[in-house]
């Protein structure tokens, strides 16, 4: 008898399982990814008890004006940086006053890359009350949709490993 094939668990699904069950919220804040991962979490039937809601900012005055990035910041590091996906991340949750915030920035493609900052260059960021993580990747220029789909994964991955407690954070 052929033993039965596992049902892959869906990131999202775990998220808001995760956060219902803790009686916790969870905001985004989206630049390159433009709402999907705020798509994919209320994908899950029940996620309004946990996912208090999304702010895309793609343009960087609206992630001043929306989520209160520092304008310097932008200014001084890029919008695709470690400094202004924190930023985005911590912004959000205090605008929102949620518990848990995603935030995720990069270049998407196909122009926009430099030396420097090419093109698959993404930062996901994850705040909560004790710590935020920031985590840097490097795609490659795997053409836009493809770089936006793995945007998502690897943000809900993060927040995952925050739930979980399996990678820790720094403030």
């Amino acid at each position: 008898m052929a033993a039965a094939a596992k049902t892959p668990v869906d990131p999202a699904q775990q998220i808001i399982t995760l956060l219902t069950a803790a009686n916790k919220t969870i905001v985004t804040a989206e630049s390159c990814t433009g709402g999907m991962i705020g798509a994919a979490l209320t994908d899950i039937p029940g996620s309004s008890a946990a996912f208090f809601g999304g702010y895309i900012t793609y343009a960087n005055s609206a992630k001043s004006r929306m989520i209160h990035v520092q304008a310097r910041l932008i200014r001084d590091y890029g919008a695709v940086s470690n400094q202004v996906a924190r930023a985005m991340a911590d912004g959000a949750r205090n605008t929102a006053h949620a518990d848990y915030a995603v935030a995720v920035t990069g270049i998407a493609g196909p122009d926009g890359g430099s030396e420097k900052k090419p093109v698959g260059l993404v930062y996901v960021a994850v705040s909560s009350e004790l710590a935020t993580l920031v985590i840097e990747h490097r795609f490659g220029d795997l053409g836009r949709a493809e770089i936006r789909k793995r945007s998502v994964a690897a943000a809900l991955d993060v927040v995952m490993q925050v739930l979980t407690g399996t990678q820790a954070a720094e403030r």
